[in-house]
């Protein structure tokens, strides 16, 4: 079997509405590399299902190679699951023959004692592929529930979105931030090279080397990238976003700014945009968690960046329950 080569990320990342799972060939990537470092194996050989199980050394020791099991994937935690199209796929690349039914869907809530899928492979898959799949699973379904938690706060003050950030795992961006939909959460751009963000730094570099302000800069950045390419300038006061707006960016990316500060700047800007005669979307990010994100969405903004569902949610707690099968 050859090894899959990575996939492009799309050049429009899905934003909203219905999570659409990532391809096999984008979930092999990531499964394949994460089997050869567990098993030790050659990252640049052709990727083959039965040297791998030759290379896990307790159970090609003890567990008959013909002995078929039947796994059982049970929520120990409450949370939101994701990353089911991976967990079975996880199992299959070591038993083409394994057979994975899933009892919920990604984005399903789950309580403690949910049958959420069960797996007939062979045996030495099963405890081959198991933690593999397990960490995954485990991962993805930890930062759907962070996001969702945030999304229901949200909703409590006001209508503002929720995006997420790049602060991702490496490696595993694009799933992580399918994770954020099936959270209820949106993307923000995939990486660098999807949407323009001119951030504090690429200000103060401009201006120490060039004297540019903000609206000089944005303005050359649009002449750069042209007009389909959104842009979005990090302000951190009322002077960097005005000046931001009149160069012509599409999103303010308003910083570590309190809900009250918000409150006063949102109108002020979106009455300069109206004489401009432009379009501006609003986001705030800095300081948003579990505590604040309701007081966030409440101040007038139109979306909200947050960074921990990706970097930093705690695992949903999953179990795999294995059994010969009968």
């Amino acid at each position: 079997m050859e090894r899959p080569r990575a996939p492009s990320p799309p050049s429009e990342p899905p934003r909203a509405g219905r999570a659409v799972s990532p391809s096999t060939a984008e979930i092999d990537v990531v499964l394949i590399a994460a089997l050869v470092e567990d098993l030790g194996l050659d990252p640049a050989e052709p990727w083959d299902p039965r040297v791998a199980l030759e290379r896990d050394l307790s159970t090609a020791a003890s567990v008959d190679p013909e002995t078929r099991g039947l796994a059982r994937l049970v929520s120990k935690g409450s949370g939101v699951v994701c990353g089911l199209a991976a967990f079975a796929r996880a199992f299959e690349l070591l038993d083409p023959g394994a057979r994975c039914e899933l009892r919920v869907e990604d984005g399903a809530g789950v309580e403690p004692g949910t049958l959420v899928a069960t797996v007939s492979a062979r045996a030495r898959a099963l405890l081959t592929a198991e933690r593999t799949a397990l960490n995954l699973v485990q991962r993805l379904s930890g930062t759907a529930t962070a996001m969702a938690d945030l999304v229901a706060r949200a909703a409590t003050g006001g209508p503002a979105r929720l995006l997420d950030t790049r602060k991702t795992t490496p490696g595993l961006r694009l799933l992580e931030k399918y994770a954020v939909r099936c959270g209820g959460g949106e993307n923000h751009r995939f990486g660098l090279f999807d949407e323009v963000m001119l951030k504090d730094n690429h200000l103060d570099l401009a201006r120490a080397a060039e004297g540019l302000d903000m609206g000089q800069l944005v303005a050359r950045v649009r002449a750069r990238v042209g007009g389909e390419v959104r842009i979005t300038a990090e302000a951190r006061d009322r002077a960097e976003a005005e000046s931001a707006l009149r160069g012509g960016a599409d999103v303010l990316l308003l910083d570590n700014q309190s809900p009250q500060e918000l409150s006063e700047l949102c109108p002020r800007l979106r009455a300069l945009a109206t004489e401009l005669g432009r379009r501006v979307e609003l986001e705030a990010s800095g300081g948003i968690d579990a505590s604040t994100v309701a007081a966030y969405a409440a101040c007038g903004v139109d979306r909200l960046s947050v960074g921990a569902p990706t970097h930093s949610a705690p695992a949903l707690d999953l179990s795999l329950r294995l059994e010969v099968a009968p």
